[in-house]
């Protein structure tokens, strides 16, 4: 066993390297998720086969207990419930971090181990642990809709997120110093936890793809510490490669919103913004039926779809596949728009689409489909609000402004299905529902969706 538990350590390292390479690019991503899979089953193999590993008995009853708890997440949960999934997959990794550094830290609470390195990295692993569990957890009851998506705030809010902050510091820094006074060990914790709660809570909705983007960096940054901790290298390099992977698609996505990393944090995005979140009495709103829609949808040459977070709530995904499969047999190019942060999550609409067998070569990225959108006929937009809202490219004092969008508006014809004429994550009214050539769609997407497939199948009473 002592050859093969290094093999595995690098075998798995190799494999979660080529899984992040392969899972870039969607014709690769499967065989991406195959190999993470695997490497992380050559590493928990390496990790059971250990010397340090005397008794099975416990680990045997946490896998039974954990498998338990996955399985049916796996099998019974939506794919529209990935957003939610992805954060409490979070806070478990990240309790489990910091529980694991709790042991270690009452393992290490003597004189000999003050001021040294172990200590300085458990204090670290802890708090990054602890705050990332819980602020998950608020990011999971946001997105399950537990609670509110709009930001929390209350007076004086930064100050005393600061002062928690400053107080969580020193008081791991002093037990890193003098790891002796465990009395001060539950006050650590209790802050750290009480600081992820306040990390998200005045962050909104419409930030939640770089929030949780941000909690799998802080998961993996905190899962490496830990490994210098254990003196595990593959928990190291997994560790670093989760932190690296979710810091960069962090910042992919406050490129693809046109914002920093402050502005996504303390920008307060998501709250209602007063006297602009309703329509104005003089403009007209046009409305339009399924027959209608599937008959200027039949007679167009090129039709781009526009997916948003309203897809997903409605699970509309496999009837828009149906749409797009009728259209296609009638000799229409069909294409979809894809905004990067359309949804709850990155990729979330890309998820959905494949999971209703959505050619993956028929996804276009907002750079390449918006100088194609002019000479589109019809683009159907489904339940986005933000991502394709003028206002952003138009009005310099909007709360989107800059944020780029899929540009709907500039093709010759527009649908937008949509429950109400309700504003999106942004608390702003979309410029684009009152043009002229748009028309609404109201009803649930899925029934929409569905109606416009079923009268261009010709299953309608209008078209034959």
């Amino acid at each position: 066993m002592g050859v093969f538990v290094p093999f595995a350590a690098i075998a798995a390292s190799a494999l979660f390297i080529l899984s992040l390479m392969w899972m870039s690019h969607p014709s690769t991503a499967r065989r991406g998720v195959r190999a993470g899979e695997i490497g992380m089953v050559i590493a928990i193999i390496g990790a059971l086969v250990q010397h340090e590993v005397v008794n099975y008995d416990l680990i045997i009853i946490a896998m039974i207990a954990g498998a338990a708890a996955g399985i049916p997440m796996a099998l019974l949960m939506p794919m529209t419930a990935i957003p939610q999934r992805t954060a409490i997959s979070h806070a478990f990794g990240a309790l489990a971090v910091g529980l694991i550094g709790a042991a270690e830290y009452y393992k290490h609470a003597h004189p000999e181990y003050a001021g040294g390195f172990i200590m300085w990295v458990l204090m670290f692993e802890m708090l990054l642990g602890f705050l990332t569990c819980t602020a998950s957890v608020v990011a999971f009851a946001k997105l399950q809709e537990l609670m509110g998506s709009r930001p929390v705030s209350f007076p004086g809010q930064r100050i005393f997120n600061g002062a928690v902050a400053l107080a969580t510091v020193v008081i791991g820094a002093t037990l890193a110093i003098d790891p002796t006074q465990t009395w001060l060990f539950p006050a650590f914790v209790a802050l750290a936890l009480l600081f992820g709660i306040l990390l998200v809570i005045p962050i909104g909705g419409a930030d939640m793809p770089t929030v949780i983007a941000l909690l799998n960096s802080y998961a993996g940054l905190a899962a490496s510490a830990m490994g210098f901790a254990l003196g595990n290298k593959l928990l190291i390099v997994a560790g670093a490669l989760d932190g690296a992977s979710g810091f960069i698609l962090a910042l992919v996505m406050c490129k693809a919103m046109n914002r920093s990393f402050a502005n996504v944090m303390f920008g307060g995005f998501g709250k209602v913004i007063a006297g602009v979140t309703g329509g104005k009495d003089d403009r007209v709103v046009r409305s339009a039926s399924a027959e209608e829609a599937a008959m200027q949808l039949e007679n167009a040459s090129s039709v781009v779809i526009i997916p948003g977070y309203g897809m997903a709530v409605a699970q509309a995904q496999h009837k828009v596949s149906e749409l797009y499969q009728a259209l296609t047999k009638k000799g229409v190019d069909v294409k979809f728009a894809i905004h990067p942060v359309a949804g709850r999550m990155p990729g979330h609409m890309n998820v959905l689409l494949a999971e209703a067998n959505v050619p993956y070569e028929q996804l276009v990225n907002l750079d390449d489909i918006n100088p194609e959108l002019p000479q589109a006929d019809v683009a159907v937009i489904i339940g986005a609000n933000d991502t394709v809202n003028p206002s952003a490219r138009d009005d310099p004092q909007s709360a989107i402004a800059g944020m780029p969008i899929i540009e709907a508006d500039r093709a010759k014809s527009v649908f937008v299905i949509k429950r109400s004429m309700n504003a999106g994550f942004a608390g702003i009214d979309n410029p684009i529902y009152y043009n002229s050539n748009t028309q609404m769609l109201f009803g649930d997407a899925k029934d929409m969706v569905g109606s416009i497939a079923k009268e261009l199948s010709g299953g309608g009473s209008g078209l034959h």
